[in-house]
């Protein structure tokens, strides 16, 4: 085979995700190419090697993946391998750390929709609590979020020093506002549920952060949403195939995104990704604002269920 598709995955921690490799073969990769315990001082020296070792016909269907755990190392992998490039010899970045920069757009996209339907109005200015918050997807959601204009609350379960610690790491990185919170107790997430429109359950996974009476107690809220598919669901009463159902013991009835509804667009999302890596004629470097581009999209045409 001439001039194969190649993508070379880049991946921090031992294990490359087989989620990856599979959607990559999905995508007609016709060879994918994982590389474990890369480390940031590693990737300008592994990209060069990629770009140099192709002709100017090989090097346009050639292209890295960037996985690991973290979301900010992603980011700086990526920034890496771009600096990296030496034209004409350039191939598209795709970073999608553990799928959270692509659940994080499918994420926000679908609370926008359904946001919108219900209310009529935008994210801007209304209150997001993202339980979890301190972890990859829940970063990238309240980015992506505070972009949309929302004032993010990033809780955790140690509290809102520590969540405010993260916060400030990011807003610094990517010139947001988001601000810590707590949710050590029932008691903590009961507080800011008087004052919050959408909540985001972004939590580990099998772990019930939320229950009904909760948010049935919350008289603002509008949306709930979470991406936990292991039971017990992080947020009672909100099923994993929901995309804007009605939640009935919620004073608004607020609808409802479950984890696979809100995973099909992320599936969706990350093959666009991969596609447009291969049809580029240009380098792309897809990152959570190209994610979200393609999850407004996606989002726009899911189905109310």
């Amino acid at each position: 085979m001439k001039d194969p598709y190649l993508l070379h995955v880049f991946n921090p921690t031992k294990n490359v995700s087989p989620f990856d490799v599979n959607m990559a073969y999905e995508a007609e990769f016709d060879g994918v190419i994982p590389y474990s315990e890369v480390t940031l001082e590693e990737v300008h020296d592994l990209t060069q090697d990629t770009i140099f070792s192709r002709g100017p016909t090989g090097v346009k269907r050639t292209g890295i993946f960037i996985g690991g755990r973290e979301f900010g190392l992603a980011m700086d992998m990526l920034n890496r391998a771009r600096s990296a490039m030496v034209p004409p010899f350039e191939v598209s970045v795709f970073a999608d750390p553990s799928g959270a920069i692509t659940t994080a757009a499918a994420l926000v996209a679908a609370v926008e929709v359904q946001f919108k339907r219900k209310t009529g109005e935008a994210l801007k200015d209304k209150n997001i609590h993202i339980i979890g918050g301190t972890g990859p997807v829940g970063i990238c959601a309240g980015i992506l979020a505070a972009n949309c204009g929302a004032n993010v609350y990033l809780v955790s379960h140690r509290g809102a020093e520590a969540a405010q610690h993260i916060a400030n790491e990011y807003n610094k990185r990517y010139d947001v506002d988001m601000r810590g919170a707590d949710g050590a107790s029932d008691e903590d997430h009961k507080k800011y549920l008087q004052e919050c429109d959408v909540v985001i359950g972004s939590a580990k996974a099998g772990l019930q952060v939320l229950s009904k009476k909760l948010m049935g107690d919350a008289p603002r809220l509008q949306v709930a949403a979470d991406v936990n598919a292991v039971p017990p669901l992080g947020l009672e009463g909100v099923g994993v195939h929901d995309m804007g159902k009605e939640l009935d013991f919620t004073p608004n009835k607020a609808l409802g995104i479950g984890a696979l509804g809100v995973g099909n667009i992320k599936y969706k999302v990350h093959y666009r990704m991969f596609e447009l890596m291969k049809q580029a004629d240009k380098p792309l470097y897809l990152d959570h604002e190209k994610a979200f581009e393609a999850a407004r999209e996606f989002a726009a045409e899911a189905k109310t269920k």
